[in-house]
C-alpha cells in the first residue's frame, strides 16, 4: 500500500481510504462481517477510514468504532457532519455551532474515541455564514476533540471563502476537501483541483466507481440487480416545505435507463469496456488507478460492501496508467466534463429550486 502526506497536514494516509457508507443497514447490516472488510483493509496497510453521522443513521459510525478499538492509534479517522438526523427536529442538520458541537459529540460516542482525526462538513450550508461554521469547528479543534476540518464537495468559490475567512478571522483552516472525482465526474478538473493544490488541502475523492456504473456491471444488454448504494445517494433534491425543508424525494435516477445522461453512459461504458479488453486491465483498476494518477489527488475512497469487493479493489493502488490509456480516457470523457450532471454532489440550490432563481 502506497502513502502520501494529506495536503500540508502533516499527517500520511494511505492511497486507498476505506469508505464506510455501506456499513449497517444502508448496505451491509452484518456487523462482524463489516469489522472483518475493515480489518482485512488494515492488514493491507488502509491506514484512512472515512464515514458519515448519517451514514445508516449512525450505525456505521459504531461499526467503525468497533473496528479501530485496539489500534486507535494506527488508523486516521475521518467522519462527517451536516445532513438531515433527524425527520422531525429541524435543528439537527446543517452546519450551524448549535448542530455541529451535539453532531460532533455524538459522533465521538458512537466512535468510541474521545478525538475525531479529520471532521468533515458533509455539504455547503446555504443557512449558516461560513464564519459560524468555522468558529464552531475551531473550538472543537482547540478543545483536543477534533485534530483538523474538512469539506466535502464544496465549489471552489466556497472553498476559497472558507479560507479567506479563516485567515481573516483567525480559524483553523480546511485541511481537506472531499468531492466525487471518476472517469464519468471530472468537474473538479476545472477549477476544484487547483484550488486544493493553491491551498496546500489534501483531496480524498468520494465514488471513483461512479456508484458501480465503472465496474461494467451496466452495459448495454445486461441484467443487473441494483445495488443499495445506488438507491442511497447523498445529495439527493428534497421535496421543500414552505420553511424550505423536507423529506427526500425518491427514486433517485442512478440507474433510470430511460433518461438521456444513462443512455449516453452505457454507450460510454461499451468505449471503457474496449479500452479495458485492449489494456489487459479491468474496469475497476482503470476507474481507481484513473483518479490516483492526478497529482492533487491524496486518497480515492472505496467502499465496499463485501469482503470480495475489497478484494477486487484493493490491487488498483499499484496500477500505473500508460499515457495511451489515459489519452483514450481523455477522448471518451473529456477533462472537465461531468457526464451526469447529477452525479457532481452538489448543486446550487438555485439550479435545484425554480423559486430561488425567481423574485
Amino acid at each position: 500500500m502506497e502513502h502520501r502526506a494529506l495536503g500540508k497536514s502533516g499527517v500520511v494516509v494511505s492511497r486507498l481510504c476505506l469508505g464506510a457508507m455501506m456499513f449497517g443497514a444502508q448496505g451491509n447490516p452484518d456487523h462482524d462481517e463489516c469489522r472483518r472488510i475493515m480489518g482485512a483493509a488494515f492488514d493491507a496497510g488502509v491506514n484512512f477510514v472515512d464515514t458519515a453521522d448519517v451514514y445508516s443513521y449512525g450505525e456505521s459510525e459504531e461499526i467503525v468504532g468497533k473496528a479501530i478499538k485496539g489500534r486507535r492509534d494506527q488508523v486516521v479517522v475521518a467522519t462527517k457532519a451536516h445532513h438531515p438526523m433527524s425527520d422531525d427536529v429541524l435543528n439537527q442538520r446543517g452546519s450551524s455551532r448549535s448542530w455541529l458541537v451535539r453532531a460532533c459529540e455524538e459522533s465521538l460516542r458512537r466512535l468510541g474515541t474521545d478525538y475525531i482525526d479529520l471532521y468533515q462538513v458533509h455539504r455547503p450550508d446555504p443557512l449558516t455564514d461560513i464564519d459560524e461554521t468555522l468558529g464552531a469547528l475551531s473550538d472543537l479543534v482547540r478543545a483536543g476533540k477534533v485534530r483538523m476540518i474538512g469539506c466535502c464537495t464544496f465549489p471552489p468559490s466556497e472553498i476559497v471563502e472558507a479560507q479567506h475567512c479563516a485567515d481573516q478571522r483567525g480559524h483553523v483552516r480546511f485541511r481537506c476537501n472531499q468531492p466525487p472525482y471518476s472517469i464519468f465526474v471530472r468537474g473538479i478538473e476545472r477549477e476544484v483541483l487547483g484550488v486544493c493544490q493553491r491551498y496546500g488541502m489534501g483531496v480524498i475523492c468520494w465514488s471513483p466507481l461512479n456508484s458501480g456504473w465503472l465496474t461494467g456491471r451496466y452495459r448495454h444488454g445486461a441484467e443487473f440487480a441494483v445495488s443499495p448504494r445506488s438507491l442511497i445517494p447523498m445529495n439527493r433534491p428534497r421535496d421543500e416545505t414552505e420553511s424550505g425543508f423536507g423529506r427526500p424525494r425518491l427514486p433517485y435516477p442512478v440507474l433510470d435507463m430511460s433518461l438521456s445522461q444513462n443512455q449516453r453512459k452505457l454507450d460510454l461504458v461499451d468505449r471503457l469496456l474496449s479500452l479495458s479488453d485492449a489494456s489487459g486491465l479491468s474496469m475497476v483498476d482503470i476507474a481507481i488507478a484513473f483518479t490516483l494518477t492526478h497529482p492533487a489527488l491524496t486518497s480515492a475512497i472505496i467502499g465496499p460492501r463485501t469482503l470480495q469487493q475489497l478484494t477486487d479493489q484493493l490491487p488498483s493502488v499499484s496500477v500505473r496508467l500508460s499515457d495511451d490509456v489515459l489519452d483514450e480516457i481523455d477522448r471518451i470523457v473529456p477533462p472537465g466534463t461531468d457526464v451526469f450532471q447529477g452525479d457532481g454532489g452538489y448543486l446550487p440550490p438555485e439550479l435545484i429550486d425554480p423559486r430561488k432563481r425567481r423574485s
